[in-house]
């Protein structure tokens, strides 16, 4: 008889096998050992179902092996039940497995495993290895007792468990799941899309559009999701995650987005009707130089500072949009809204006509950050409605905080989506700009510059009138966030440094 586990049940199993490393590993490097096996007992228990149900059916070992194989082939000698039983060299026998189940499912599963240093002994003995085995032993990983939905639900509780405990890494690990879940309803993906994330981490935010229209009744099947990343075990736990959310039709690469896009043809970028990113914060080392003669033409522009690519993705993002249904949401930090060395660039992007809305969010939606947060919507072809117009708005306090953690609660997301919907100004909240009132802000993005804020007295103690008084904050709030920006920066540059030199 099977066993149904509970949610909390899964999340306790997984967690444990996490806690065996404990004082081993550095909790950075959970990830690259736990996945894999998480993915490998999953297979595993998978093909063993689909063996049971057809040889149940036929009588037949053969037939009931080839069956089992048309999800995923399991070569003989590959199974977990075959290294379970491993005497001795255990990291050899998972390295064995791996490599034989990749190399037997080319399309969906090269490079999936990841990299980890199994043969070594120092860093990962026996003893461990065969803790770790029967720990993930002690529970069937099948369909039936664990369905699709809900191992992807503990494999998203796992990620951010992963998050929690390995803190400089979190936010290239992790994006907070309820202001995905807003982007993903903004952009109303749909059956027979396509959909790109160009900084893919584990490829949440792509699963989370998939979710969005199977909550909207589309069909799930006919969605084509697109990822890269820069970090190749992330790449991997990328592709993992989204097996385990019953995804077929997926391309996740390893790579370079910037330097090297995956996604081409020919002289030009791949295009898609969805695309849903969180770049990689204001990074200093790429390479402007190249950027300047970009081949995929993907400066239209200009070139950004070499101390900030924000706007080297966005291009990116920009450029990867289909011309005709072509839609984005960028989470950012909120710098790029205002910052001085970004003018021009920012000032030709309102002059497209492409940026439909200016999100403004509270701060600590970033891990391991104050800096206050915005999502940027553009289309390439706004609706005639839309033309010539910018939405703003104000959810600064639309926002939760527990147990140190920012979220948005549903009653935020609906908030924010039904003004974005509605698309008309609403006092304190919302304010429709046009194109020719941004400009006379130089291009200048920041939220309440449009959106008037609440406030119940005339003037301070010191005397000020409200329109002085918001003026003095405004400056010293950039200043105060300009700081912030230098700070996130040395702070990154430093641990950067830290991981080199361990």
């Amino acid at each position: 008889m099977t066993t149904h586990l509970s949610q909390r049940e899964l999340e306790s199993y997984l967690w444990g096998a996490a806690t065996l490393l404990r004082g081993l590993v550095d909790a950075s490097d959970y990830k690259q050992y736990i996945f894999p096996l998480l993915f490998f007992k999953r297979l595993s228990d998978v093909w063993d179902e689909d063996y049971k149900v057809a040889f149940e059916e036929s009588n037949d070992a053969t037939y009931a092996t080839a069956t089992a194989n048309d999800r995923f082939t399991i070569p003989d000698g590959a199974h977990w039940k075959d290294v379970r039983t491993a005497p001795k060299d255990v990291g050899r026998a998972l390295l064995n497995a791996f490599q034989a189940i990749e190399t037997a499912n080319p399309q969906r599963l090269q490079g999936v495993f990841g990299n980890a240093p199994w043969t070594d002994k120092a860093q990962m003995p026996d003893a461990t290895l065969k803790n770790l085995i029967e720990h993930f032993s002690k529970h069937t990983l099948s369909l039936a007792s664990v369905p699709e939905d809900e191992l992807g639900n503990g494999y998203e509780y796992l990620i951010k468990q992963f998050a929690d405990d390995s803190g400089h890494t979190a936010q290239e690990f992790y994006t907070n799941r309820t202001l995905v879940h807003l982007m993903a309803q903004m952009l109303e993906p749909k059956s027979g899309e396509t959909i790109y994330d160009p900084t893919a981490g584990t490829g949440g935010m792509l699963i989370s559009c998939l979710a969005e229209v199977k909550r909207r009744g589309g069909d799930t099947r006919t969605i084509g999701l697109y990822g890269q990343e820069l970090i190749t075990i992330t790449a991997a736990i990328a592709r993992m995650n989204l097996v385990l959310h019953g995804v077929s039709d997926f391309h996740i690469a390893a790579g370079n987005t910037l330097s090297s896009p995956s996604f081409v043809e020919g002289d030009r970028l791949h295009t898609f009707d969805v695309v849903l990113a969180n770049p990689p914060y204001s990074i200093k080392k790429w390479n402007r130089s190249a950027w300047e003669s970009d081949p995929w033409d993907r400066n239209f522009l200009g070139t950004p500072p070499q101390g900030r690519a924000d706007y080297a993705f966005f291009q990116h993002i920009l450029r990867s949009m289909d011309p005709k249904t072509g839609r984005c949401a960028i989470l950012f930090p909120h710098g790029v809204l205002f910052r001085k060395d970004e003018a021009e660039l920012r000032r030709k992007l309102v002059e497209t006509d492409m940026v439909e809305c200016v999100l403004g969010l509270g701060p600590s939606l970033f891990y391991n950050s104050p800096m206050e947060a915005c999502v940027v919507i553009c289309r390439s072809k706004k609706p005639k409605s839309t033309k010539g117009k910018t939405l703003f708005i104000d959810a600064v306090h639309e926002i939760a905080r527990e147990n140190t953690q920012s979220f948005l609660r549903p009653e935020h997301q609906t908030r924010i989506l039904t003004a974005y919907q509605a698309f008309e100004s609403e006092p304190e909240f919302a304010h429709v700009a046009t194109t020719e009132e941004i400009l006379a802000q130089n291009g200048d993005l920041t939220v309440h510059h449009y959106v008037a804020r609440k406030s119940t007295v005339s003037h301070n103690s010191n005397g000020e009138t409200l329109t002085e008084a918001w003026k003095r904050f405004d400056t010293d709030g950039r200043k105060f966030w300009t700081g912030m920006d230098a700070l996130v920066e040395t702070l990154d540059e430093v641990v950067a440094e830290e991981a080199e030199d361990a």
